[in-house]
């Protein structure tokens, strides 16, 4: 896994705690990041705003326009707030400073809505608006030494303008043309650097200097040593060039940067990967070919018609990917951005490119730097499957770039089976073992990929030196009846294999002596089911090494020989999570709790291992640990654990975000569901609410199903009532300022016992969850039976409208974004469902709400980006429920986000959302004016001949009667309560 590069993503609907550290090693490595990418340079933006809606005119039209595969539960370091190691890119800069709209009725425009033209995006009323535009908290990076620490300073939600740039959308890759990267990529605005003192206090912050006027940095990565940064970096620039990405590095101790190529031609491809450090003083790099040309032309004319053709038979099962190839111009298009020349950069400027132009997808250096593992994509490519499908090639070549050998080319793989479980035959996982020079490490599966066919071993893995002597046979580590999910290397003598099955939820962690092949024999750690969160015994704590690598770390304590680990769980029990830290004697299995949260007030962490920079021995009186701790109403900090005292030492002071909340009122709650199932939801209530004073409030039900194999498990406190509220620019608790009482996460759980599938129950399961969360809510006193509104993105959307359509005596009304609603367009299966549309029929029709359109009585909010990327969630299929709602009368409303994919980004966006949802909520939920859709009609309807595509349906409700609700609404915000 690539050292010291940190990979920031987050969704438009949460926002991370602002730290990032570099360990984890044994996660698989993305294929490349999903990062939005903000333009050099706003550009002009065709008219496609959402439309003002005044009660007067009539409806606009209605604008035309799959599956969620299940990640292999893989056991991994407990590292609080860690992403995989690749490739940086993160929203950060300033807030926005505009002043707030003033109170008025929707259909006059305020000076801002003015700005943004007539009919334009609308804003949220100041009380969320002021959350959502509170300037984010730095992101955090430690130096390898732990003696430094990065401040990555970043902006609020990006403009519209940025999201408009031109993108293609090629073998499921959004690509920006102009910067050759991910489309969408997100930025840091600047860097800070400050000193970790030995008493855990900061010095002084020291900025990095040097950089152009409007830098956009991306990719910040540690050397080695820690003496240098590198990091890419675009400028505010009118011609394409400066648009594009060059490398640049910064001496730590002095805080100046420059450019890394003396060329001004030499610019960054980061389609795949980007560039790491080879040693302290050398990285390879993706760069641009110099002789590439122009991008091919696409003809008038085609040559011939589009021909896919299966006269063979073959047995081909896809999900319902996006954005891939479409014709010989999309081919020769993705070729030729994705292609990239390979170049060794020193840091004193000499530049030498190595093996032949490719499309390389990762590069990987040794640990001790003599040699490089690459992989890239090749020809033939495919149209039905996404390019981390495509023809694989892997090779190994020393440092300067002479190839040594090809470790295998895979074939296309169009016909990985859709069964969870399923993988691509041939070599795969192939990586460098982190605790030696050159050793390679690989799994093959003995299934053929088929998670169906039953076989033993499943998987086997492999290892062998980076050069094999003559004749010298890969030798078999482990064998493994489930499927492989990673291991964890410690040294020859200890290693910990993870293997795990989805349909029996089944999880196994092994512990092998890879350098022992016939004296120890490999034995089982822990055997337990992956949904039984009491039983999970934590995850081993990681060193790093001097390579630069991270390994078990193994500890001393005192004269004892035992070997220990440090293992660190999230310490789930039926009173909420208690995070710990055990000493564990890997030989014997006892272990001793070092360690815990404090229960009772706060909510604790262990983040990361800080006494591991130098060599050696690790001893457990020495011990230093990085932890996290929060509250209901205090948001993170950090702070440094040293042993054995343990005092915590704090290291950050992060301001409240939003202190509007700080007061607000959270708690975990246990409640029945009738077949006997325990669930659990977060109860959220505003500032200042006393029961007895205000009554029942407005409730909005926020959540997501999940699928379980046992009511045990379903059952399971999941979470820590002491946890820090964290709201997102659209997270539902924005509600609170509102003052709703907020239900947020109820468990949804859909069960399949034994050879029962869930989904075959999913609507009776569904609906008496929601019941007994609604009971609950009702019985407390916090909320009004006639004023519970239901609401979830993605499949939280689709829970959402089958509820209205299934358990309409619940809800008042809904609210539903980037849903998929009918199941027969994701034929091949969706979510957690691996059966097909043929052979399970009936629960796709059944689960399916777009089938159930003419029993949705209750006003639905229906929203989804015009340009969602998500497999399943294709905009079309908003759009066609829509129009279901509307050909049976139902009180409904499409709104339809220009340039937004699966989370929602820009700030007019998410601001109009915001508006949207209040809306929706204030006229449905807290007045209630909504009566039987025959007869009703929104209160607001589409502006007459504009460009919009936000819709109304069902006609009837007298226009005064409307006036009034949308002057009550706005002109009493305050009084509502």
């Amino acid at each position: 896994m690539r050292l010291h590069k940190v990979y920031h993503r987050f969704s438009s609907h949460s926002l991370p705690t602002p730290l990032s550290l570099l360990h984890h090693h044994h996660l698989p490595k993305p294929l490349s990041s999903s990062s939005r990418s903000p333009l050099p340079k706003a550009v002009p933006l065709p008219f496609r705003f959402p439309a003002l809606h005044s009660p007067t005119s009539s409806s606009g039209t209605c604008y035309n326009t799959s599956s969620h595969l299940k990640p292999i539960p893989m056991p991994s370091s407990r590292i609080h707030n860690l992403v995989p190691v690749n490739a940086v890119a993160v929203e950060d800069g300033a807030a926005s400073n505009a002043s707030d709209p003033p109170h008025q009725p929707t259909h006059s425009a305020s000076p801002e809505n003015q700005d943004l033209g007539a009919n334009g995006y609308q804003f949220p009323p100041p009380e969320i608006r002021d959350i959502v535009d509170a300037p984010p908290l730095p992101a955090l990076s430690f130096s390898p030494q732990r003696d430094k620490i990065l401040f990555l300073r970043r902006r609020s939600l990006p403009p519209l303008a940025e999201l408009a740039r031109p993108e293609e959308k090629l073998a499921g890759v959004r690509i920006d043309g102009k910067c050759n990267s991910r489309s969408r990529m997100s930025f840091y605005t600047g860097i800070g650097i400050h000193l970790l003192n030995a008493d855990g206090t900061l010095g002084p912050e020291k900025e990095i200097t040097g950089l152009p006027h409007g830098a956009k940095i991306n990719f910040v990565t540690w050397s080695k040593d820690g003496q240098h940064l590198s990091f890419s970096v675009r400028a505010d620039e009118d011609d394409d060039s400066g648009s594009k990405l060059k490398v640049w590095v910064a001496d730590v101790e002095t805080g100046k940067a420059r450019l890394l190529f003396h060329s001004p031609d030499v610019y960054v491809n980061a389609v795949f990967d980007n560039f790491v450090w080879v040693n302290n003083s050398t990285l390879l790099v993706c760069t641009i070919p110099l002789s590439r040309g122009e991008p091919p032309k696409k003809r008038f004319v085609p040559s011939g018609p589009k021909i896919q053709s299966n006269e063979q038979k073959n047995v081909i099962q896809t999900r319902t990917f996006q954005d891939l190839l479409k014709d010989e111009y999309d081919e020769d298009l993705f070729e030729y951005y994705a292609t990239t020349q390979l170049v060794v950069a020193s840091l004193d400027g000499s530049v030498e490119p190595i093996g032949p132009p490719a499309i390389y997808t990762s590069m990987e250096p040794s640990p001790d730097e003599q040699y490089i593992l690459s992989t890239s994509i090749h020809r033939p490519f495919s149209f039905i499957v996404p390019c981390g499908r495509f023809p694989k090639k892997v090779q190994v070549w020393t440092a300067n770039g002479k190839f040594v050998r090809e470790l295998c080319d895979l074939p296309l793989a169009e016909d990985i089976p859709i069964t969870f479980n399923s993988v691509r035959k041939g070599m795969r996982s192939i990586n460098w073992r982190a605790d030696k020079p050159s050793t390679l490490y690989w799994v093959e599966t003995q299934d053929g990929g088929d998670a169906k066919v039953e076989v033993s071993p499943r998987d086997i893995i492999y290892t062998q030196p980076a050069v094999p002597l003559e004749n010298e046979q890969p030798i078999i580590l482990h064998k493994l009846d489930l499927r492989y999910g990673g291991i964890s290397w410690c040294d020859d003598s200890l290693a910990l294999v993870y293997e795990s099955w989805y349909k029996t939820r089944k999880i196994r962690t092994w512990v092998i002596s890879p350098g022992s092949r016939e004296d120890i024999s490999p034995r089982i750690l822990f055997d337990r089911s992956s949904e039984d969160v009491y039983s999970d015994p934590g995850s081993p704590m990681l060193r790093r090494t001097s390579a630069g690598t991270y390994v078990i770390a193994k500890v001393k304590n005192s004269d004892d020989e035992g070997i220990y680990v440090l293992l660190s769980g999230i310490g789930a029990t039926p009173e909420g999570n208690i995070p710990f830290l055990d000493l564990f004697d890997i030989n014997t299995g006892n272990k001793e709790r070092i360690w815990q949260s404090d229960k009772d007030k706060y909510y604790e962490t262990i983040v990361a291992l800080m006494s591991d920079q130098n060599e050696g021995e690790l001893y457990l009186n020495q011990l230093k640990i990085l932890s996290s701790k929060e509250s209901k109403t205090e948001n993170t900090q950090y702070f440094i654990l040293s042993w054995p005292e343990k005092k915590p030492c704090q290291i950050t002071n992060f301001p409240h975000p939003y202190p509007q909340l700080a007061s607000l009122q959270k708690e975990m709650i246990r409640y029945q569901r009738k077949d006997g199932v325990q669930l659990t939801a977060t109860l959220y209530l505003p500032p200042g609410y006393d029961p007895s004073k205000d009554g029942p409030l407005p409730c909005l039900v926020w959540s997501y199903p999940g699928e379980f194999k046992s009511k045990d498990a379903a059952g399971q406190v999941r979470g820590s009532p002491n946890e820090f509220a964290g709201i997102g620019p659209t997270s539902p608790l924005l509600w609170l300022a509102r003052r709703f009482a907020v239900l947020s996460g109820p468990t949804i759980p859909i069960i399949g016992e034994g050879d029962e599938e869930a989904n075959d129950r999913y609507v009776e399961q569904l609906v008496a969850s929601a019941e007994a969360a609604v009971e609950e809510v009702i019985c407390r006193g916090v909320a009004r039976a006639e004023k519970i509104a239901i609401g979830g993105h993605s499949y939280g959307a689709f829970m959402a409208a089958n509820l209205l359509a299934h358990a309409p005596h619940l809800f008042c009304c809904g609210i539903a974004r980037s849903g998929a609603y009918n199941r027969t367009l994701t034929p091949f299966g969706f979510q957690n469902e691996d059966r097909t549309l043929w052979e399970a029929t009936t629960t796709y029709v059944e689960m399916s709400p777009f089938m159930s359109a003419h029993k949705i009585k209750k006003p639905i909010l229906l929203i989804h980006g015009e340009e969602d990327n998500n497999p399943g969630t294709l905009t079309m299929q908003s759009d066609r429920f829509f129009n279901a709602l509307k050909g049976h009368g139902a009180l409904s409303r499409l709104v339809i986000l220009p340039f937004e994919s699966h989370g929602y980004a820009a700030r007019e966006s998410i601001m109009h959302v915001l508006w949207e949802t209040d809306r929706w909520l204030q006229t449905y939920c807290v007045l209630n004016s909504s009566v039987d859709s025959t007869t009703c009609t929104d209160n607001i309807k589409g502006t007459e001949g504009s460009e919009s595509k936000v819709v109304d349906a069902a006609e009837g409700v007298r226009e005064l009667e409307d006036q009034q609700k949308i002057t009550l609404y706005y002109s009493q915000r305050s009084s509502l309560w």
